[in-house]
């Protein structure tokens, strides 16, 4: 009785024992599945954490290289536009400065002007005529001499310190000026001077 029950003992323990171990190898294994499992994930999004950063890094590179070309493009061709918009300056205003500072030369700028309000079998025209303050000693008696007398309207005269050579014309409270004044010859001839110009300068 003493040796059954002893080995029903041992059975049982050795069972137990068997079981316990087992069931031990199986969380032990669980355990080392569900480590594997979270390196893996952790490896996986460092990974994409990395590959995401080098895509950031890549876009931000390129975008920064085109913003500096953009910069260099731009800066470029406003140097160009500076360089030729000072020679066309220049070209331009030696020859029309001389000119529209040249009484002579405004006065037949004036006759001719004048002559085109006044056509023949028109009502009288009433002119305002302003001119550079610096010609005023020559350009007065003819104003006041000839235009006067050939036009046949009313010719008031205004000179301004602000104008260096040419004039300025306009049917009195016509509501347009029309001018011929150094700057606005300078423009106009700069305007054809600068395709030309761009060729010279920058081929």
């Amino acid at each position: 009785m003493q040796d059954k029950l002893q080995e029903l003992t041992d059975r049982l323990y050795n069972e137990g024992l068997s079981k316990g171990k087992q069931e031990g190898e199986e969380l032990l294994q669980k355990a080392h599945a569900e480590a594997e499992a979270i390196v893996a994930q952790a490896k996986a999004e460092a990974e994409r954490i990395i590959a995401q950063a080098n895509r950031e890094a890549d876009e931000l590179k390129t975008k920064v290289a085109a913003d500096v070309k953009m910069a260099a493009t731009q800066s470029i061709a406003v140097t160009k536009q500076e360089i030729e918009q000072m020679v066309v300056a220049k070209a331009a205003q030696q020859g029309v400065k001389a000119s529209m500072g040249n009484a002579e030369f405004v006065k037949e700028l004036i006759a001719s002007v004048v002559k085109a309000f006044n056509p023949q079998n028109a009502s009288p025209v009433a002119l305002d005529l302003i001119l550079p303050d610096a010609l005023k000693a020559q350009l007065e008696p003819f104003v006041q001499n000839e235009i006067a007398n050939q036009f046949k309207g009313e010719v008031k005269v205004d000179y301004s310190k602000k104008m260096n050579g040419g004039f300025k014309v306009a049917p009195k409270d016509g509501g347009y000026v029309l001018q011929f004044t150094d700057d606005e010859f300078t423009q106009l001839i700069a305007n054809y001077l600068r395709p030309a110009t761009k060729k010279i300068l920058f081929g």
